[in-house]
């Protein structure tokens, strides 16, 4: 009786951290809630007269239930102040040179315009349907196309590949009264396009590719380089110091894209300064996912050695 009782003290022993574990991940991996008013709704968002009500643009091949479905995730309301567009395939050959008129669109966004300075705020509120275009690879094609100061949130109602949010953006844009240079947003989703086959044929990891694009930009930015040449080095230069490897290919692609970037007409003084805080948000992102490989990696390392642990008081 004895033995039996110490046993189970030994089994107690064990399991406790076992147990004081669990309770930790289920904190970690819980989701986040915002507080929100008595009766569900949150507060109202105060409109910017300068620039109107904020735009919803919704992919023009939405169904009805489809297009309830990205207002529940837009939190778009009856009450909502916004003005509502559609975006289509002739937006698209409208924005794009090789665009086709008869693409089907699916992405959609709200877009809330700052005052100068803000930067740029991107959130995509259904993750799991945007499966190719991350926020700063959005950010990123933004500040290329020429949008700055503005607050928005990407949504799909199924999982779609997420390009076609981005000539929503620039419908909605214009709507709200900004003009577009045709040859930035021709250049802007070519980045997005090579971005997304960076992440998805070359293996590289999304963050890697958006900090890549943003220190290369950051670098056309500061040197001013006046000929492919100079551009082709500040590639290798950054591919060095990320240690990303390419294939001759895919570095041909990403040299022609930034030569057509230098030649664009952008006022790098200022965006250099909106590429240095895109590139402080990615940084803070790709150390948040080293501390978290690390924290599950200790995760894994514990249950190998409980298990090890309880397979001892049997043998």
């Amino acid at each position: 009786m004895e033995e039996k009782g110490k046993g189970l003290n030994s089994m107690k022993k064990l399991l406790l951290p076992f147990i004081t574990a669990m309770l930790l991940i289920g904190m970690v991996i819980a989701p986040t809630y915002s507080l929100a008013d008595s009766d569900g709704s949150t507060e109202e968002e105060v409109v910017n007269e300068k620039f109107g009500a904020p735009i919803i643009v919704y992919g023009g091949n939405l169904t009805a239930e489809q297009k309830d479905s990205v207002k529940k995730s837009l939190k778009i309301t009856d009450k909502s102040d916004v003005q509502e567009i559609e975006v289509t395939g002739k937006d698209l050959a409208t924005y794009l040179q090789d665009g086709d008129a008869s693409a089907r669109m699916f992405s959609s966004a709200k877009i809330t315009r700052k005052d100068a300075g803000k930067g740029l705020v991107i959130s995509i509120v259904t993750p799991d349907n945007i499966t190719e275009v991350t926020s700063e690879m959005y950010a990123n094609a933004m500040l290329t196309a020429g949008i700055k100061d503005a607050v928005v949130e990407i949504a799909a109602p199924k999982p779609v590949t997420g390009h076609s949010a981005l000539v929503g953006i620039y419908k909605a844009y214009e709507v709200s009264g900004e003009e577009l240079d045709p040859e930035r947003t021709d250049v802007a989703n070519d980045e997005l396009s090579i971005a997304t086959n960076l992440a998805k044929d070359a293996g590289i990891d999304e963050a890697k590719v958006s900090e890549l694009l943003t220190e290369i930009k950051k670098q056309i930015a500061e040197q001013n380089p006046v000929s492919r040449e100079e551009v082709e080095k500040i590639v290798s230069e950054q591919l060095a110091n990320l240690k990303i490897e390419l294939s001759e290919k895919d570095r041909q692609l990403l040299i022609d894209l930034m030569d057509r970037i230098r030649q664009l007409d952008i006022d790098f003084s200022q965006w250099s300064d909106q590429l240095n805080d895109l590139s402080k948000t990615i940084e803070d992102k790709i150390g948040k996912i080293v501390d978290n490989e690390g924290f599950w990696e200790g995760v894994k390392n514990f249950f190998t050695n409980l298990i090890d642990s309880i397979r001892s008081i049997f043998n």
